[in-house]
């Protein structure tokens, strides 16, 4: 595959986002960072700044984020907006690949939790780094063991903004299989 012809999609914050959109850049992949007005990044470059109506495009009910991800998320429009961020960025990656960690109930801890619900309501390949036990793990219908490569043009990468250096390696070594000279 051509990386000249591939587009990352991430929303620039700190941590698992910056780190996959930094080593995109280093090899010559396109990066197109999902923001909103007032949205703090640490990774701007290549920032599309969502309007209140695409925004909206994204909407979801925060009682249904809430029980699909088996936590409370109160009604604040940060919150919704991160969300609904999300929503732009797994619908335009075709594949998706997170850090994080894996629960006990199969759902990922933290608002990168949405990314996975997506993505498997999308129908989208999903792959999870799970920091604690340093691993790859796909979705198929449930969490399988895997070393997942990069293998469409439009992909996501989120994940924690607690990178462990675990993390860090395992997107490093993901662009690194998927891109080998």
């Amino acid at each position: 595959m051509d990386k000249s012809l591939c587009t990352l999609y991430s929303s620039g914050l700190k941590g698992a986002e910056a780190t996959f959109g930094e080593i995109a850049e280093q090899m010559g992949i396109n990066e197109i960072v999902y923001t909103f007005e007032g949205h703090k990044l640490t990774r701007d470059k290549n920032a599309v700044v969502l309007s209140q109506t695409e925004l909206e495009r994204g909407d979801i009910s925060m009682e249904l984020a809430s029980k699909m991800l088996n936590r409370t998320y109160y009604e604040t429009d940060k919150i919704r907006k991160v969300l609904q961020t999300i929503f732009h960025m797994v619908n335009s990656g075709h594949q998706i690949f997170v850090i994080g960690s894996i629960q006990e109930d199969g759902s990922v801890k933290g608002g990168t939790g949405w990314a996975v619900e997506l993505a498997k309501m999308f129908n989208r390949p999903l792959h999870v780094f799970d920091q604690p036990s340093k691993k790859w793990y796909t979705w198929k219908d449930g969490w399988k063991e895997d070393q997942p490569v990069i293998e469409y043009d439009t992909f996501v990468g989120s994940g924690t903004r607690y990178l462990s250096d675990a993390g860090r390696s395992a997107i490093a070594d993901l662009f690194e299989r998927s891109f080998k000279a």
